[in-house]
């Protein structure tokens, strides 16, 4: 389903005590290349302590569900400069993802 290489997240900080386990953090060339640094960060950040972004009522209640289960978990975000990007923790929580919509 993706396209492409992923390249893993460099220069950030470990995050620590959150919801869950974020396993190998990766984005794709395209998001690499569009997305502002430090708002794909601050997301990364938010994902990781649950904070789901703009996704809908579903997605949300899908994502607490899926918490302490073996099901992904995704989220919705803008970065400053508007640009919609996707963060996707796997089923098996081994890789985080963070890609545009078109990457999928």
């Amino acid at each position: 389903m993706r396209k492409g290489p992923r390249r893993h997240v460099k220069d950030k900080k470990m995050i620590t005590d959150s919801k869950f386990p974020l396993g190998q953090t990766v984005v794709t060339p395209a998001a690499l290349e569009k997305l502002n640094p430090l708002d794909a960060h601050a997301s990364l950040r938010r994902h990781a302590f649950g904070d789901w972004g703009e996704v809908d009522d579903v997605d949300r209640a899908e994502n607490d569900y899926s918490l302490n289960k073996p099901l992904r978990l995704f989220s919705v975000y803008h970065d400053r400069n508007g640009q919609k990007f996707w963060i996707i923790t796997e089923a098996d929580r081994s890789a985080t993802t963070i890609l545009l919509p078109s990457d999928y």
